[in-house]
């Protein structure tokens, strides 16, 4: 609930200093005085009707309406009536004013921007749970699904989420762990689809501040050290490019930027690598003016600026990136490539012209603008057509809103190539795509009649994983159509949703073989087939409808696996299996339920999961099912952070007990240079001194470099770190990381 109390001057200063700031922002971007009237007139009607009310932090409640409207105008370049619907967004969900009088002050469109985020805000704060298994999903559809009236909604949505995640500190933990989770798996793939990576990188880094706080101490330490040790030899390597492009007659700028601490810990955690082996840790941007003196276009001036920086510094071949020929499916050109500087360290040099540089920090408020005035190449439309998918996806009544939210986050996770057809056109596909994907992407009758492509001329079958460059022929039969074994290869949505469709006309088929395959797999396990067992695989599978039928259709089309089948017999046959002896939860109640891990309360059961093996120490999330246990996961974890923007109201804040008196499984990844006694000396040193048990060691040794893991068991984080520290300081050893089993 809100608190309400009275202003004091120091309030009224408060929110008069942050408007005086709104205000010189938006009158750079409003076209003429009557827009910046508009403005004004939010500013005045939002302020009067926050007036008395607080946010948990203390301070005004209006504070939050003009940062998100500074949030609009400076990051995302939006025009007058995107910021004054920011400063609306909370008035008709907090205060009695309701849309009608929002539309009869301000207009059709900022009533329904406001409308759209009120509806947003509804759904995200509030909702009986007990309606949905998921409310969560539900939620994230409603909020996508205002792409279809005005992609503003969304926009002022993810200004909104920012501000949200800046003052999150202030919030009970429970309720932070599930916004921030929302945030990793929804909105920062979303602002990064739409090209807003400032908001992306900020989102990000608040992320790892709250989930992973010692590794972000750490982290911005180390860059801080760096770049005051580093400034210097940076300056010199920028020099000389400075000098070579104002000779040869360029307009331009040069800035620096260094790495975000997200960015960096994501690719330790990925590449098992230590912070000093991130050689990309510093970026260059040659930002320039397309001259008209010249016939050089953009692209060229790009190629010609590559080519006189590659003339000074060596470069890395490996690490050109060319989004200036293929953009980046979000609108996203420049071209990057990697240059060794005379300090002997590798620099990332970025280079874009004035309108690629609008686009890279304003995303797809930019790109419109620029369509509008008339800039179009090739890839011109291609978050048009994203959208276009996104909004096909999104109308489909076949698609639970569980589906959808894997579906709409897949696509905004992927990444693409380009391949060619047997004529030499060019195609986008997705990374990953096989020969099949390809034909529905051409075409669904010729996906729905391929029997097998030729790739690069050579025969290849249906489930060839495509490469960037080959050339694809699709080979077709009359005779032919979809089977769903397609389903177990196909990667792109539009592919298998063309199958399911020619399988749902053939629904009564399909649904026999969904329970004659379901009745096989039971039969060989000792089982039959009844309505108790039913249910629980419906509930497992997390199929909303009760319906049996629907379990069976899935199992013939492939969408239900049943790889965990015996894990969910297991529990139908014998619970006790999920509670680890002598191991569970006890429950403390306050304003919200906390459950600490321990080793001798028998109140309530728990899973460790397998996905991430959380240890004693290490900050944990976790998630009640049904029958009261509770999955327990690292933070950090993506599948915790895609179940709780699923399930958010699920989760709970377990805590680990002092006197845990058992050991984990836990791997270290180490890499090093080899020499005589090496092994010997690493396993002697974990085993004799430190006194831990290694349950399996696997290094393999080449060239003299070495590489491999360990997997041991500890009794917590303080132990694993204390060893981890020692393994580095021994002779050779170059990096030491906790990876996954």
């Amino acid at each position: 609930m809100p608190l309400i109390s009275e202003f004091t001057e120091k309030d009224y200063e408060q929110i008069a200093l942050e408007y005086a700031g709104l205000k010189e922002a938006a009158a750079k971007r409003c076209a003429n005085e009557s827009e910046l009237e508009v403005v004004q007139k939010a500013f005045d009607f939002a302020n009067a009707a926050h007036m008395g009310v607080r946010r948990r932090s203390g301070e005004p409640y209006m504070i939050h309406p003009i940062a998100v409207a500074r949030i609009v105008v400076s990051n995302i370049g939006l025009g007058y009536k995107s910021i004054a619907a920011a400063l609306l967004h909370d008035v008709v969900e907090d205060t009695d004013y309701t849309v009608d009088d929002i539309r009869n002050l301000f207009g059709d469109k900022v009533a329904s921007l406001v409308d759209g985020l009120t509806k947003i805000k509804t759904v995200l704060d509030k909702g009986d749970t007990a309606k949905s298994e998921s409310l969560q999903a539900e939620n994230f559809k409603r909020i996508l699904l205002t792409i279809n009236d005005d992609i503003r909604v969304v926009l002022i949505k993810l200004a909104d989420r920012l501000h949200n995640c800046r003052t999150i500190e202030f919030m009970p933990e429970y309720k932070r762990d599930k916004i921030l989770s929302e945030t990793m798996f929804i909105f920062v793939p979303l602002a990064h689809r739409l090209g807003l990576y400032s908001i992306k990188s900020e989102m990000e880094d608040i992320w790892l501040r709250y989930k992973e706080p010692e590794a972000f101490k750490e982290i911005s330490q180390k860059i801080d050290q760096n770049i005051h040790e580093s400034e210097t030899m940076i300056d010199e390597f920028i020099a000389p490019i400075n000098e070579a492009l104002k000779t040869a007659g360029f307009d331009f700028e040069v800035k620096k930027r260094v790495k975000t601490p997200y960015s960096i810990w994501h690719k330790i955690q990925t590449k098992g690598i230590t912070f000093d082996q991130v050689y990309d840790l510093y970026a260059v941007r040659i930002i320039f003016n397309p001259s008209t003196a010249t016939t050089e276009s953009e692209r060229d001036m790009c190629y010609h600026i590559f080519s006189i920086i590659t003339g000074i510094y060596r470069y890395k071949p490996d690490r050109v990136r060319d989004w200036v020929k293929h953009p980046k499916n979000n609108g996203y050109e420049a071209l990057h490539c990697t240059l060794m500087s005379n300090a002997g360290s590798w620099i990332e040099v970025q280079i874009r012209s004035t309108r690629m540089n609008d686009i890279a920090e304003k995303g797809i408020a930019a790109h419109w603008v620029y369509k509008k005035e008339g800039y179009v190449g090739d890839d011109e439309n291609e978050m048009d057509l994203w959208i276009g998918k996104i909004k096909e996806i999104l109308v489909n009544p076949d698609v639970n809103a569980l589906e959808l939210l894997d579906m709409i986050h897949s696509d905004l996770t992927s990444s693409d190539i380009f391949v060619f057809t047997h004529k030499g056109d060019q195609k986008r596909i997705l990374k990953g795509a096989t020969a099949l994907d390809f034909a529905y992407n051409i075409h669904t009758e010729i996906g729905d009649k391929a029997i097998a492509a030729k790739v690069n001329m050579k025969l290849v079958p249906l489930s060839y994983v495509l490469r960037s460059g080959d050339q694809i022929e699709i080979i077709t039969a009359e005779n032919e159509h979809p089977k769903r074994e397609w389903l177990k290869f196909l990667q792109t949505r539009r592919a298998k949703v063309a199958v399911l469709d020619y399988l749902k006309e053939h629904r009564k088929e399909n649904i026999a073989a969904g329970k004659a395959i379901l009745e096989h797999e039971l039969e060989i396990r000792g089982y039959k087939i009844n309505d108790l067992l039913i249910k629980q695989l419906v509930r497992n599978y997390e199929i909303l409808e009760d319906d049996p039928e629907e379990l069976y259709f899935r199992i013939a089309a492939g969408i239900v696996k049943m790889d965990n089948l015996d894990e969910i017999l297991n529990m139908k046959k014998a619970p006790e299996l999920e509670k680890p002896k002598g191991w569970s939860i006890s429950r403390i109640w306050g304003k919200k339920q906390t459950y600490v891990i321990d080793s001798k309360s028998t109140e309530s059961k728990y899973i460790i999961a397998s996905c991430c093996n959380p240890i004693p120490g290490d900050s944990v999330v976790g998630f009640l099912a049904s029958d009261g246990t509770c999955t327990v996961h690292k933070k950090t974890c993506p599948v915790a952070n895609s179940m709780a923007a699923k399930y958010g109201d699920r989760i709970v804040m377990p805590e680990w007990a002092g006197d845990i008196n058992k050991s984990f499984l836990v791997r270290l990844s180490i890499k090093g240079f080899d020499r005589v006694g090496m092994i010997n000396e690493i396993t002697r040193y974990v085993s004799l001194v430190m006194g831990v048990n290694i349950r399996r060691f696997n290094l393999g040794s080449e060239d003299g470099v070495f590489e491999g893991f360990m997997d041991i068991y500890v009794n917590d984080k303080d132990v694993l770190e204390t060893l981890v520290g020692k393994l580095r300081r021994i002779d050779g050893v170059q990096s030491v990381i906790r990876t996954d089993i």
